[in-house]
């Protein structure tokens, strides 16, 4: 831990590491898995996880859905028995993401899930745990150990197993090949594309998270990929950081949750340059209702058009893969908050790292 003065820092730094090592160790295992764990013909896969494995879920079910044209839905462990048919079978799969292995919620949906004939596949960064022990099959994010509570590296590192696994079913069905090649190339670019701006956003997010410290409430706005990113980020804050925050899809939030905001609140909206002009009219009333606004954007100059503060990175990362990207400033930006706020972002002390 040379260096940092916390592991919720150090772990931050860890993911290019963490995510290059994950999908390097993990091509070959991927094609197997592709081609013989989902020989048969797919009616449905499930996605499930708890917090943060839930929102990893979510953000690939996006690519299952739109690029390998596969039925595919994201259920928080917790809620799986409650939502799911009493009887499936063939053709049903469930894709359980524990970072432990351990998590009793995302045991029990698979034990449900066992019972009602579905396959399993497990994703988790603890090979010999209970997880793997009663999945049907197994692929292993390679994050290191992770000891803050705020899981960050697992995140991120998560992403790039089920983004690999999402892409590479896609490629077997033969859809757009040259496009989801260039996809790939760009999943494999992002540790050095985080490496490349992570002094940057660490300072872009001390100086913001110094100047919003006394800020209670935040609203965290992200749409199509980035929905997922805006659950997590918010998660991040109420862990780290003891604030309530609530992620939204941007332009659901008009419907109804727009009515909290204010002086006493922040808006944290993240958005492609591409976005511009679909949120300039949501950022004036956001600040004509007296709220301060946070893009998190892949261009600095998003701040400048829209007049707002900015948290942003260099470089392109595909909308598909872009969550991998974006999670970065809104982990720093809830890691400072934390400590201008006087707490310790690796130990909420409500909360543990395995929920049983």
């Amino acid at each position: 831990m040379v260096g940092f003065k916390h592991r919720m820092l150090e772990d931050i730094y860890a993911q290019p590491d963490a995510i290059a090592e994950t999908l390097r160790r993990n091509q070959g295992a991927v094609e197997r898995v592709v081609e013989e764990f989902f020989s048969e013909e797919v009616k449905l896969i499930y996605l499930s996880g708890s917090g943060t494995s839930y929102h990893a879920g979510l953000a690939s079910q996006l690519i299952l859905s739109s690029l390998a044209r596969l039925p595919a839905t994201a259920i928080p462990a917790s809620e799986f028995a409650a939502w799911t048919p009493s009887i499936m079978g063939e053709g049903f799969y469930l894709i359980a993401v524990s970072q432990s292995g351990e998590s009793r919620d995302v045991l029990e949906a698979v034990r449900d899930a066992r019972k009602k004939g579905v396959k399993i596949l497990a994703i988790t960064n603890t090979p010999g745990s209970t997880l793997t022990k009663l999945a049907d099959e197994t692929l292993l994010t390679y994050a290191g150990e992770e000891v803050a509570v705020t899981a960050t590296k697992t995140f991120t590192s998560q992403l790039s197993l089920l983004y690999l696994l999402s892409l590479q079913m896609a490629l077997k069905r033969g859809f757009e090949p040259d496009r989801l090649k260039a996809l790939l190339r760009s999943l494999y670019a992002v540790p050095d594309l985080l490496r490349g701006n992570m002094k940057e956003m660490e300072d872009e997010c001390s100086f913001l998270a110094e100047l919003y410290k006394d800020k209670n409430v935040y609203f965290v706005l992200g749409s199509g990929p980035n929905y997922a990113t805006a659950l997590e980020g918010a998660l991040k804050l109420k862990e780290a950081c003891n604030v309530f925050s609530e992620g939204f899809a941007t332009r659901e939030f008009l419907h109804g949750p727009v009515q909290l905001v204010n002086e006493k609140t922040a808006v944290m909206l993240i958005l492609f340059k591409t976005e511009l002009e679909e949120v300039r009219r949501l950022v004036k009333s956001f600040k004509g209702y007296g709220a301060p606004v946070i893009a998190v954007s892949n261009d600095s100059s998003v701040g400048d058009e829209l007049k707002v503060e900015t948290l942003s990175f260099k470089g392109d990362a595909p909308p598909y893969i872009s969550p991998m990207v974006y999670a970065a400033p809104l982990q720093l930006y809830a890691y400072f908050t934390s400590i201008y706020r006087g707490l310790n972002p690796d130990k909420p002390e409500k909360l543990s790292k395995v929920v049983r």
